[in-house]
């Protein structure tokens, strides 16, 4: 197992790098630190002395790659690609254009995000995955043929209808939440009843169809078929073999996600006003603050092989062959 593990976490240093590298070349090079401060000053005829003037203060006056002024390994470090790419690798964040520390914010902001994002993942979880064996119970029926058109319906619609029709109905026509805003403590708990609500609903349709794809998939395996000559009742076959059977993708779907759940969800924390790390990421783009996009960038990537990572392993107990891969 540990050399599995160490395999593993081999194979996504040279990705990390890469993203790294990617990263540096869209934020310094496409876009020069002159271009950042041309848009951050907001003056089509800004002089060459505010230019340097911004580049000084926010630490990207610097050469990109190599120093030639300095001296020793300080040729290398005292460089924008050091100081602002390679410190990324040890999560030091730096400071945002407007001076706040940005790690600073990604630990305050994180817990909103995992508010929403924790319950949203299990009870939409727990719901499709039921919704999905019922309707493979029922497969081949009425009830079946109307699931479906009712999930296909769900996934056709915009997410946005779900944030603002639920906003319209629950908050504004029967006034039972708040229609946005965010509290700490256990007042916190009202305004992410209604996010989460939305979250679920609006996860069922493309949800509960993915799991029914694979349910239906092992349903007709030759272990079903021999459980059922066996006597076995078809709710045990569904619920000790054929849900068993199907972790695997399960696990690939939900484990991935795990990590990102830290990253909050963009639209939703927007619409609802909570301070998460969704809305986090778009205020920065909004104001143009590229040290926080580039943080968040470089923190999703992280998030996201690390999810890799985690789906690899448990992989290995539900079953241990993969080990041997």
């Amino acid at each position: 197992m540990t050399a599995y593990i160490i395999r593993r976490l081999l194979y996504a240093i040279p990705i990390l790098i890469g993203v790294n590298l990617i990263t540096f070349v869209l934020f310094f090079v496409v876009n020069s630190p002159d271009d950042m401060a041309r848009m951050q000053l907001g003056d089509k005829r800004v002089t060459e002395t505010a230019i340097e003037s911004w580049k000084q203060a926010h630490g990207y006056a610097k050469p990109l790659l190599y120093n030639p002024e300095a001296a020793g390994i300080g040729r290398l470090t005292e460089t924008i690609f050091f100081e602002k790419s390679i410190r990324l690798f040890i999560f030091d964040f730096g400071s945002s254009d407007t001076g706040r520390d940005i790690g600073h914010d990604i630990a305050q902001r994180m817990w909103p995000s995992l508010a929403i994002a924790v319950p949203v993942l299990l009870v939409g979880l727990a719901f499709n995955i039921s919704y999905a064996l019922l309707i493979v119970f029922f497969r081949a029926t009425y009830i079946d043929f109307a699931s479906v058109v009712l999930l296909v319906a769900m996934m056709s619609v915009s997410g946005l209808f779900y944030i603002i029709g639920g906003q319209f109905l629950l908050s504004k026509l029967f006034h039972l939440v708040p229609i946005s805003g965010y509290d700490t403590g256990l007042q916190a708990w009202k305004f992410l009843i209604l996010p989460v609500i939305i979250g679920v609903i609006s996860g069922i349709g493309a949800g509960t169809r993915w799991y029914r794809t694979l349910f239906l998939e092992e349903i007709s395996r030759d272990y079903v078929r021999t459980a059922r000559a066996k006597g076995l009742s078809e709710s045990r076959v569904l619920f000790g073999h054929v849900l068993k059977n199907a972790l695997i993708p399960i696990l690939t779907g939900v484990v991935v996600v795990l990590p990102l759940l830290f990253m909050g969800s963009l639209i939703s924390e927007s619409f609802f006003g909570i301070p998460g790390l969704g809305s986090y990421t778009i205020d920065a783009i909004n104001s143009q603050d590229f040290a926080i996009v580039r943080a968040m960038v470089f923190l999703g990537a992280v998030l996201y092989i690390v999810g890799l990572i985690l789906t690899d392993l448990s992989y290995t107990f539900v079953d241990p062959r993969v080990r041997l891969a």
